[in-house]
């Protein structure tokens, strides 16, 4: 605590780089990071409610978010051909 004190009343913080806006809170890296932090709780909280709340083992709370994975891509994937079909690259 007296060395925070220390810190701020000799004006020490003067002499420390800002953080450059590459890793600022507002940045596009910050921001992707937390989403990926919140999809993360997410799936935890599902994996969670589908072992606690519904019974299902473990190995099947896997294998849902798994073939949930699989179907996501073969979808994004769909998308991108559909949408990128009348490009030429």
């Amino acid at each position: 605590k007296a060395a925070f004190i220390n810190f701020i009343s000799d004006e020490e913080w003067k002499s420390i780089e800002p953080v450059s806006s590459w890793f600022g809170p507002s940045s596009f890296l910050m921001s992707s990071m937390s989403a990926l932090f919140k999809l993360s709780m997410w799936i935890r909280h599902g994996h969670g409610y589908l072992t606690e709340n519904l019974g299902i083992p473990v190995w099947g709370s896997y294998a849902i978010f798994g073939l949930a994975t699989l179907f996501l891509g073969m979808v994004l994937g769909l998308v991108s051909e559909v949408l990128g079909a009348g490009c030429d690259f």
